[in-house]
């Protein structure tokens, strides 16, 4: 069964099939904004729009090089164009609700480079597990300046975020994925991830949830918000934890809706009536709108690159 199930996943029409789907959901993602779009455009000048494009393709790549920089430690470093062609590629399936066909379609693209697929699977579950960790950490530095009372229940909750840190030290991450390949009869890591493969990662991964707040930033301080130190902690720990609260929610395709819902609330408590409801909701829709495009544009460029790249030489088997 399992066998079948996988010579049907690898087939060419099925490989197409998702991209045609996964495509059409980060289109239809653009296209059910576009008034929104039209409306900011009246808003914010071409600048901040242009500057908030500049620095989701920052935020977009960081995520990139840390992904790259785990499979590396795992023991099959790709060259720049091999990895581009990848990541782009795969990434377009967080628009297909499910939440884990971008892991799926990254270790079936790695497979074409001769890494094991076991090994992309684990690259791509890990680089998630980073993002999902330090944002964890990154999003309650906007807590001190919410009214946390308001949260009832989830305070407690938030508070606590930052302890998940400890599963970034690599005895810790080790164990937690073997004992899951162990779940699904698959052998252990060949390569065990290390301090430094770990840690390089992990900053990159920060330096991703500051641009992403940066792009936040720009936009609610264009629509009338104070440039203060506050606000740039709402943007940026309110980014972080919208990003992890739609990834958690696996059934909305790349989170649509629940991060807007959290990002939108986070700005409109934290900033106190500075923020009116609108221009949160117009803030969130434009953020969504331009990452949307720049997955779409990685996703080209991946393509791209992986037709005109050679597979990597090989590095043990593709199981």
């Amino acid at each position: 069964m399992t066998a079948r199930l996988l010579a049907l996943l690898r087939s060419p029409a099925v490989r197409w099939g998702f991209l045609v789907v996964a495509l059409g959901g980060a289109v239809w993602t653009v296209v059910e904004y576009r008034q929104e779009l039209t409306a900011a455009a009246g808003q914010l000048s071409a600048g901040r729009l242009l500057g908030a494009l500049v620095v989701s393709v920052a935020y977009i790549a960081c995520t990139f090089v840390a992904w790259r920089r785990v499979l590396a430690d795992l023991g099959s470093p790709l060259p720049l164009g091999a990895a581009a062609g990848v990541f782009g590629v795969s990434q377009v399936g967080k628009y297909v609700p499910g939440g884990v066909w971008n892991v799926v379609a990254a270790a079936e693209l790695g497979a074409a480079h001769h890494v094991p697929r076991q090994r992309s699977l684990a690259a791509m579950a890990v680089s998630v597990l980073i993002g999902v960790v330090s944002g964890c950490a990154v999003g309650a530095t906007s807590l001190p300046f919410l009214a946390t009372e308001s949260l009832g229940p989830w305070r407690a909750v938030l508070w606590a975020a930052p302890l998940v840190l400890v599963l970034l030290v690599p005895a810790v991450l080790n164990r937690v994925v073997d004992v899951a390949f162990r779940l699904i009869r698959r052998p252990p890591l060949e390569h065990p991830l290390t301090w430094r493969g770990l840690g390089v990662a992990t900053a990159w991964s920060v330096a991703g949830w500051l641009l992403a707040g940066l792009q936040v930033w720009l936009l609610v301080t264009a629509l009338g918000v104070p440039a203060t130190p506050r606000t740039v902690a709402l943007a940026v720990g309110g980014y972080a934890a919208a990003w992890v609260a739609g990834f958690l929610a696996v059934l909305a395709p790349a989170g649509a809706g629940v991060r807007e819902v959290v990002l939108a609330a986070v700005l409109g408590v934290g900033a106190a009536g500075a923020l009116p409801a609108h221009a949160a909701a117009l803030t969130v829709l434009v953020s969504r709108v331009l990452l949307t495009v720049v997955d779409l544009a990685f996703a080209g460029a991946g393509a791209l690159a992986a037709r005109r790249s050679r597979p990597a030489r090989a590095v043990g088997s593709v199981p």
